[in-house]
């Protein structure tokens, strides 16, 4: 099964929401219309309804209840209102049914999607530092076992650096995506400072010969300002072995946490410099617009999207296939 077909099918939660919604607005009758017949109220005319070509007109309540549609799916206020009146632009008063409306929508959102979506840069500075960032349980050991292994199939000597010290399950679980990605993974004792780790790690890597450097951070939450000067000392450390690493810094975040991944996003950069994003959990959520406004308000390159927890449920973001699966395009 391709990666598309994947993305569409567990893509489920989003695209249902939006799709139901879409087709809830169309079939709304409007305030002209003659009342509809006793045995079709209800769900039974709804279901009549779909996919029989019912129209409506593109008019200032639609426009209103599509932008309530948008900010439901977390796409945010603002994002929510530019998408929706870039739809109703040059259409405004013309007749349109659900396919038509997902079409113009699944397109504004690749147009806002197109320029931030860039894979993973590589350089030939040896060892390409990649400092990988996040809060706990946003998925990030997966996704550094998921680049891992990708990244070696490129033909790349790859190493990991475990900077979780403080948690052995984290090193654990670590320790078994390297073993399926055939990556070797460096460790310290437990409770080590991490930072250290850091730079330790960018020592054998440079003396090994090895093409890129993975380095895992102990998940925080953006308002411990602890733990996150914890990450800032990481970062300072790194850059007394190289003053240019890390060369990247990837935010992982959990598409569930929803609108709360802006203020991440926000404060990571603050802290870490981050240079592009991984989205993860978009199979689990009705939050995947949150992508969107993402894109639109920080403009940050997003890398990869994750749906799942096989190490091929990683791949490198393409904005029209994540727009029309968004949108329940067919």
């Amino acid at each position: 099964m391709s990666f598309f077909k994947k993305l569409k099918n567990r893509l489920t939660k989003s695209s249902r929401k939006i799709d139901d919604g879409v087709q809830a607005i169309v079939d709304q009758a409007p305030v002209e219309a003659p009342a509809p017949e006793p045995e079709k109220k209800g769900i039974l005319s709804r279901v009549i309804g779909r996919g029989s070509g019912n129209k409506r007109v593109l008019d200032d309540a639609m426009l209103e209840s599509l932008e309530e549609l948008l900010i439901a799916a977390d796409m945010g206020v603002e994002t929510a209102l530019k998408v929706a009146a870039n739809m109703a632009e040059g259409r405004f008063g013309k007749r349109l049914d659900a396919d038509e409306i997902k079409r113009l929508l699944a397109a504004e959102c690749a147009a806002i999607l197109e320029p931030v979506a860039r894979p993973l840069p590589i350089y030939e500075k040896r060892p390409q530092v990649v400092l990988v960032v996040g809060v706990n349980g946003s998925g990030k050991t997966t996704t550094i076992g998921k680049l891992a292994s990708q990244l070696k199939g490129a033909g790349k000597s790859v190493v990991i650096a475990a900077g979780d010290t403080f948690r052995a399950a984290a090193v654990e679980q670590l320790q078994v995506w390297g073993q399926r990605a055939d990556v070797p993974v460096l460790t310290a004792p437990e409770g080590s400072d991490p930072a250290s780790l850091a730079y330790e790690a960018m020592t054998k890597a440079e003396a090994d010969g090895a093409d890129i450097l993975l380095i895992d951070t102990a998940g925080r939450l953006q308002n411990r300002a602890d733990l996150m000067e914890e990450l800032a000392k990481i970062v300072r450390v790194i850059r007394k072995k190289d003053p240019e690493a890390p060369h990247n810094t990837l935010l992982v975040l959990d598409a569930t946490t929803g609108q709360n991944a802006l203020n991440q996003v926000e404060i990571f950069t603050k802290i870490a410099d981050v240079s592009g994003l991984v989205m993860t959990k978009l199979d689990g959520t009705a939050k995947g617009g949150v992508l969107v406004a993402l894109a639109d308000r920080f403009g940050l390159p997003i890398h990869a999207i994750g749906v799942g927890e096989a190490i091929d449920d990683l791949s490198p973001f393409d904005p029209a296939e994540f727009a029309d699966a968004l949108a329940g395009v067919a």
